[in-house]
């Protein structure tokens, strides 16, 4: 009984001393990283959709703040995120009998560069896209565009979460 005891103290002892913070979420982050900020993301695409810069920058701050213990800071943060938005395109992507689109893609595409204060080897600038097809015969305004680019964001910002602190 008392070999269980020493046992379970020295593991607790061994891990509470260990140097990364584990999360539920897969994240691994350095014990000394408290903070995070994330730079505004501008719309460079050739084609530009007001206000998705903005809807970007939330999603990833939102997905960062719920899959970590980091606190937002708006300057000196201990991981920067900053980047832009790089294509916006809307493409054909099967056709009709008739020369028509039958099916249409949304894609975006966003250019990230990652910096972490505390560990220079893991920054990096990755370009990161997603893509949402609807029909042909419709208009991507209104809920769909909505959908379409909530869609799009969402994986966007878990690639760049997998790539910064799941290592993945």
């Amino acid at each position: 009984m008392r070999s269980k005891k020493i046992l379970c103290i020295l593991m607790f002892t061994i891990l509470s001393n260990c140097s990364v913070k584990y999360s539920l979420t897969g994240a691994s982050i350095s014990a000394e990283t408290n903070s995070f900020q994330v730079n505004y993301f501008q719309n460079n695409a050739p084609l530009v959709e007001p206000g998705i810069e903005r809807d970007f920058t939330n999603t990833l701050i939102d997905l960062l703040i719920n899959q970590t213990s980091l606190d937002l800071v708006k300057s000196n943060g201990d991981l920067i995120y900053e980047g832009e938005i790089v294509e916006y395109r809307i493409s054909p992507t099967t056709a009709t009998a008739n020369n028509t689109a039958a099916q249409n893609r949304l894609t975006v595409a966003v250019n990230v560069r990652f910096f972490d204060v505390k560990d220079s080897e893991a920054d990096f600038e990755k370009r990161f896209s997603f893509y949402y097809d609807y029909p042909g015969n419709a208009q991507l305004i209104g809920t769909q565009k909505d959908t379409a680019l909530e869609e799009i964001f969402e994986r966007i910002t878990q690639d760049v979460f997998n790539a910064s602190l799941a290592k993945w």
